[in-house]
């Protein structure tokens, strides 16, 4: 197992990397709204590897929206399929993929993530305030919105999950292209 600390002094990023071997696939977790889907093309791009959003494979694969998802047949419903998504993505080589903000609840996705060699699992850290801003105005396309009462909650459930990842990184206040630096740096690439 490789260990790695780096620490950007300009920047306030402070990551400590416990991937298994050497880094060929990246994938990212964090609550919606941490900027998952903005910095991974980043990180793709300075790698030449490939972005990939798991939600986007869902609605291609489902021919349905999240929401409608969601709707018709429930979170746990939607949580199987995603994780038979990841499951089929994470031995890819040369990818970033992106979770959706619930993807880390599930155990076995987890744990695949975490054990799976060649992977390095990013938590991009913001605060919910920071992430309810950002969300803003995309309640139809986030379900979980929708749910005021137990937003605050489901935050704070998932943190000490996101926080298992192979790297964490504050990216409340990083710009994407810093946020993307780092993530190679702490890859290793």
């Amino acid at each position: 197992m490789r260990e790695a600390g780096i620490r950007d002094q300009g920047s306030g990023i402070r990551t400590e990397s416990k991937a298994h071997g050497a880094v060929r696939r990246i994938v990212l977790t964090g609550f919606m709204g941490s900027g998952k889907t903005t910095v991974g093309p980043l990180v793709a791009k300075k790698r030449g590897w490939r972005f990939v959003d798991v939600d986007d494979v869902i609605v291609a694969e489902a021919g349905a929206s999240i929401s409608a998802i969601f709707a018709i047949h429930g979170e746990a419903a939607f949580r199987e399929r995603e994780r038979a998504t990841i499951a089929s993505l994470v031995n890819q080589e040369g990818l970033v993929l992106a979770l959706g903000g619930g993807a880390i609840e599930t155990d076995a996705t987890r744990q695949l993530l975490l054990e799976s060699p060649g992977t390095l699992l990013v938590h991009l850290e913001v605060s919910l305030a920071t992430a309810l801003d950002r969300c803003r105005g995309s309640e139809g396309i986030r379900p979980v919105l929708a749910d005021h009462a137990n937003l605050a909650a489901r935050y704070e459930r998932r943190l000490p999950l996101y926080r298992m990842a192979h790297v964490s990184i504050p990216a409340d206040v990083v710009p994407p292209r810093k946020l993307a630096e780092a993530i190679v740096k702490a890859a290793g690439l």
